[in-house]
């Protein structure tokens, strides 16, 4: 059966005209959907004779829920959802004080390889459809009971890797006749991909972006990020500075710290030189551990003191707070073949 969810209002209008119908037939469907009503019997102002049709063609939702972790520590929950080919994908739930945040998965599995990075053990299955990116946000709020006000692309995969799913994703999610999520509620963070950094600057200004840096230097960064052999940290600068031209928005670079490898005083100070002139803010995540990579965290104390240092050379920062690691739901910890346990 095809899948509704994910579909602009043009293309459900086109569905809801296929059966006969009047074309604010489509416009009902479409907001139905966005409420995340899976049951075509509850859509009570449409037609019986089209909610029969519609059920015996299509559905909502294609996602199935296969375990729910709650954190001791901070009540944030991750989400293990089944694909309808034997894939899943990881979700987080988290809360802050300005509301309720989701981190989406874009892809099963990921190719980008970065080393201190639990997502792309495995590699690339496939890319997420808009609507298995929605679902993971309409079934969370399903769950929890609680509305979501913000998204942040930064669950397993490469968003930009899947520029047509994401791009379709906020556009379906953005929509006023339906979810209505402000376009500013969105955060994309890429590892640099600069050709579609530029694109997405002029495709959605509004949509916050992050870019993940984690190192100072090339020899740093190509060692633990494969990308910046195709994307050098020149090329990435000036994507950033032009983004910034372009959307009049800053990027935010996020920075994990490894011990040994990127938290020196010597590594700082590269920062500060890379980034000094650059409109941006610093988002310093003490390195949430993975076993598989060997790398170790340099803590909390230490990016604070790393915070202050940036701060004082004029460079926004801040250190990220840490949610869920206790059920590997923090940034880097989500992974593909968490699934397999529960699949096979």
């Amino acid at each position: 059966m095809k899948e509704l969810r994910g579909l602009t209002l043009s293309e459900t209008e086109d569905i809801v005209r296929a059966e006969g119908e009047p074309r604010f037939r489509g416009k009902q469907l479409f907001q139905w959907i966005s409420r995340g009503v899976t049951d075509f019997g509850e859509m009570r102002n449409l037609p019986k004779t089209l909610r029969q049709n519609l059920a015996e063609k299509y559905r909502v939702d294609s996602l199935r829920v296969i375990c729910d972790q709650q954190s001791r520590s901070d009540g944030t929950r991750k989400f293990l959802f089944a694909l309808e080919d034997g894939n899943a994908v990881e979700s987080v739930f988290m809360k802050y004080s300005y509301g309720n945040t989701v981190c989406v998965s874009s892809q099963a599995g990921c190719r980008m390889g970065c080393a201190f990075c639990a997502s792309g053990i495995g590699g690339l299955r496939r890319n997420l459809t808009a609507g298995e990116m929605i679902s993971q946000i309409l079934d969370i709020e399903r769950m929890t009971g609680e509305k979501v006000s913000r998204t942040v692309v930064m669950g397993t995969g490469e968003p930009f890797d899947n520029y047509d799913g994401l791009t379709k994703f906020i556009r379906v999610m953005n929509d006023v006749n339906g979810r209505n999520m402000g376009l500013r509620n969105f955060t994309v963070s890429t590892c640099g991909l600069v050709p579609e950094m530029l694109r997405f600057a002029g495709d959605f200004p509004q949509v916050n972006l992050a870019v993940s840096l984690h190192a100072p230097t090339d020899e740093q960064r190509s060692r633990i990020m494969p990308v910046n052999r195709r994307y050098p940290l020149r090329e990435l600068m000036e994507a950033a500075k032009e983004y910034e031209t372009i959307t009049s928005r800053r990027v935010t670079f996020e920075y994990a710290l490894i011990r040994g490898v990127n938290d020196r005083d010597r590594d700082v100070e590269q920062l500060i030189r890379l980034l000094s002139g650059t409109l941006c803010h610093v988002n310093l995540i003490p390195l949430n551990e993975v076993s598989e990579t060997g790398f170790v965290t340099a803590g909390r104390e230490r990016a604070k003191a790393i915070q202050k240092t940036l701060e004082q050379k004029g460079i926004p920062a801040t250190v990220r707070r840490q949610l869920g690691a206790d059920i590997d739901g923090a940034c880097g910890q989500l992974r593909l073949e968490n699934s397999q346990k529960y699949i096979e």
